[in-house]
C-alpha cells in the first residue's frame, strides 16, 4: 500500500492533475511517485504463473470552485496514462465560489506482467478546481 498527500489549497487547471507531495512508499517496489508531481506509476512484477497485478486506487478531498470562478458543476475523476476513467468521476454542484464538498473516487485497475500504468487524479471541470486535503491512496490486492 502507498499514500499520497496534499493538505494545502491547491488550483488545478481544467485538465491538470492534482499534485502530491507527500509520500508514504511501497515497499516492494511496485508503486512509484516523485514528490511535487500528481502520477503514480503502477508495476507489475514477473512472478510465477499471474498474468496481471491488480490495484484499488482511490481518492479523497475536499474541491471548490475558486475566487473568480462560475459556481455550477465541477468534477475530478481518476485516469490512466492521461486518460480520465469515466465511471470514477465524482461530480458536485457548489452555488458559490470557495464552497468546499467532499470526493471520493475509486477504480480497479489491472497491469499486465511486465508493464507499468500511470495514475492519477484529474480535473476533469470546464474550469479550475481548488482541492484541499487531497489523499490519494493505492493498495495491491491481487
Amino acid at each position: 500500500m502507498a499514500e499520497f498527500t496534499y493538505n494545502p489549497v491547491q488550483e488545478v487547471a481544467d485538465g491538470a492533475n492534482v499534485i502530491f507531495n507527500t509520500t508514504i512508499g511501497c515497499n516492494r517496489g511496485l508503486i512509484f511517485h516523485r514528490n511535487e508531481s500528481g502520477i503514480v506509476t503502477l508495476r507489475s512484477p514477473i512472478n510465477g504463473c499471474n498474468r496481471f497485478a491488480r490495484y484499488q486506487c482511490t481518492f479523497n478531498g475536499n474541491i471548490a470552485v475558486p475566487t473568480g470562478g462560475t459556481a455550477g458543476a465541477i468534477s475530478l475523476s481518476l485516469a490512466i496514462d492521461g486518460e480520465a476513467i469515466q465511471t470514477s468521476r465524482a461530480i458536485v454542484t457548489p452555488t458559490v465560489v470557495d464552497a468546499y464538498f467532499n470526493v471520493t473516487s475509486t477504480a480497479i485497475i489491472d497491469v499486465p506482467v511486465g508493464c507499468c500504468v500511470m495514475c492519477s487524479v484529474e480535473n476533469t471541470s470546464d474550469q479550475a478546481i481548488n482541492v484541499q486535503n487531497a489523499n490519494f491512496t493505492v493498495t495491491r490486492v491481487a
